[in-house]
This record gives C-alpha cells, structure tokens and sequence, in this order.
C-alpha cells in the first residue's frame, strides 16, 4: 500500500508539473496583446439585421473577443474598455486617457502590441494623434467596422481578428499608429475615410497602403511617412487638455467674419478647409492676416482630398503669416496644432513641424 500511495503521489505530481509547462508553453509561445476598446460601431448594435439603425458601444470587450473564431491562437489577450462612446463624439479626454494607458502598458516589458477599437468617423484623427504621443516602437493598431455586430455580413470580427495579427507580429514593429481595416494596413499619417458608408471606407490615396493582412497574415511593403511614436518630440506627460483649434471650411463666396468669430471666442489657432492649393477669398485671408497679426496661426489646408498644400503657392504664406499643412488634410492639422501650441513656436518653427510631421 505505502509503495502504491508513493506511486500514486509521484505519478500525479508528474502530471501536475507536465500540465504547468503545457500551460506555460501556451502562454510563453504566444506575444501578449491588450485590445482597448471606446465603443464605435464595431460594438454597436441593432434591431434589424439589415437595417441602417444601430447604437454604438452597445457590446462589451470581452463578448468582441469571444465572438471572434481562434483569435486567441494570435495571441494571450486581454481586454479593457477605456471608453464607450461613437465616435463622432470622441473628444481631448478620451484621447489623453487612452494614449496615457497605451504608454503604460507598452512600457512594459510583457506587452507585445496593443490594438484599440474605435468608431470610423473619427478615427484616422485618433490614430494621428497616437501617432504623435505614443512612446514605443511596438506595434498600436486602430480597427473599427462600418457595419454593427447586429448586421447581415458585420465584418468586425474579422477586422479585430486582422488587428491582433498586426499587433502580435514582430514585423510591425518601428511602423507607427496603423489603422488596419477590410485587409488593408494603414499608416496614421495617411489614412483618410474616403467614403460614407461601405466597407472599403479607409485609403491611403496618396502614399498607398503599408500593407495587408488576410486572415491573419502579414504582409508590410513600405515603412510609414513622417515622424513618429520614440521619434517624436510631442509629449502628453502632465497634460490635461489641449489648447482650442478651430478648423473654418471654405466654399464659393464664404464668409470671411467665421475667423474673426472664432478668434473672438478663444480659439488659439485655426486650420483654414481652403479650396484647391489651400487657397480663400479676399475677405477670409485678410481675416487670416487680423488673427496671424494678434499671434493666431493659421494653418492651410485643403478640402481637396488628395495632394499636399503648397508652401508659397498662390498665397504668400510670410506675407499673410500662414503656414501650410503639406500632406496633412484638414483634421490632421488640427491635431498637430493643438500639440504644436504646447509650447510656444514661431511661424517658421510650425511650419517646419508641418513639413517633418
């Protein structure tokens, strides 16, 4: 009896100890990836399958995972909800909090990648931003869906499960923000929602994708435009909000009191939405020099979706005070302004953070 009970006890200490390792071999052979969520209509849902009505953040993290078919074959992960709203509501807070929580956790040695799911509406201005703030080479990847989980074809499963691949791939590594949707790998310098509402919404027009990813395979062609994550000289350490920048949209005989408005109301810089080459009327740009003249940068950018803003184009930028956003739209420039004017530049000092950025 006393040598069966030896047996026994050193048999199941044995198995013990053989499934620790088994245990230990999963986790230790997979890269470990945190996917923060903020709601967005990749958590949305809706009474019809088929129908266009639906209310973002309405599915929690964890339900967003378990619905995705061997996404934890990827990689160990784990789920936090940062925030919960669509995100045509995203705001300074939001981004300041998850950018916050994303250098925490890449800050530690045991995380491989993050992966943040966000609505579309706003989401190349998030991932722009993270561009700029974040401080690590590993890889943040933004994804999102057109469609709610409640609809026929919802293709957010599959967008998350694209994500985390990205975000667990070694080879990511050192790319910057990416937004990865419909297959395709983006750079947050230059993905732009292109269409309303089908699911090839994001492109990358003018510097093409920096890769794909089927079914959880990557393939990256080109490293990313500008300067980015470690390399960037922006911080958010001890910040609590950002200085107000208005961005006007100019049409065909605009009004040019909007910027006088805008001055007066306590914006600390504007962004002109110009026509073609970033260019307004007679009446906006002199309203541009009144606030370039009170210590306001103006920034020009164009409504025109593709191609870069002229420095020096058909409006003399030193003479009016006014800088060119370069290859950034509208949205974007306002981002980096509101990081620029953290610390006091002078013009020629923005315009060089336009060019780099």
């Amino acid at each position: 009896m006393k040598t069966m009970r030896l047996l026994l006890k050193y048999t199941l200490t044995g198995i013990l100890a053989c499934s620790s390792l088994v245990l230990l071999a999963q986790k230790t052979d997979l890269p470990n990836v945190v996917i923060l969520a903020t709601g967005g209509t990749i958590a949305g849902a809706g009474a019809s399958s088929t129908g266009s009505g639906y209310t973002s953040g309405k599915v929690t993290i964890e339900s967003m995972i378990d619905a995705v078919p061997n996404i934890r074959n990827l990689a160990n992960l784990k789920g936090e909800q940062t925030a919960n709203v669509g995100s045509q509501d995203m705001n300074v807070k939001v981004w300041l909090d998850v950018a916050n929580r994303i250098n925490v956790l890449l800050a530690d040695a045991n995380v491989d990648g993050i992966v943040v799911t966000h609505g579309t509406d706003t989401q190349e201005e998030t991932a722009y931003f993270m561009n700029l703030v974040v401080k690590s080479d590993k890889p943040v990847v933004l994804t999102g869906s057109m469609r709610p989980s409640t609809a026929l074809s919802a293709e957010g499963p599959l967008n998350l499960y694209n994500a985390v691949a990205v975000a667990a791939s070694p080879n990511a590594k050192g790319y910057g923000v990416m937004v990865v949707m419909n297959d395709e790998i983006h750079s947050a310098h230059d993905v732009k929602k292109m269409i309303t509402t089908p699911v090839q919404t994001f492109m990358s027009p003018q510097e093409g994708l920096l890769g794909t990813v089927i079914f959880g395979q990557v393939d990256l062609f080109h490293k990313p435009n500008g300067i980015h994550t470690v390399n960037s000289e922006f911080s958010i350490k001890d910040v609590k909000a950002l200085p107000r920048v208005d961005i006007v949209y100019t049409c065909a005989d605009v009004s040019p009191d909007l910027i006088d408005l805008m001055v007066g109301a306590g914006a600390k810089g504007i962004v002109i939405a110009g026509v073609g080459d970033g260019n307004m009327n007679a009446g906006t740009l002199e309203a541009a020099k009144r606030a370039t003249d009170k210590g306001i940068p103006v920034v020009r950018a164009s409504r025109v979706p593709i191609g870069p803003v002229l420095i020096e184009g058909e409006i003399d930028d030193k003479e009016y005070g006014t800088i060119s956003s370069d290859q950034l739209n509208p949205q974007k420039a306002r981002v980096l302004l509101m990081l620029a004017l953290l610390k006091e530049r002078n013009r020629e000092e923005l315009q060089e953070l336009f060019i780099n950025y």
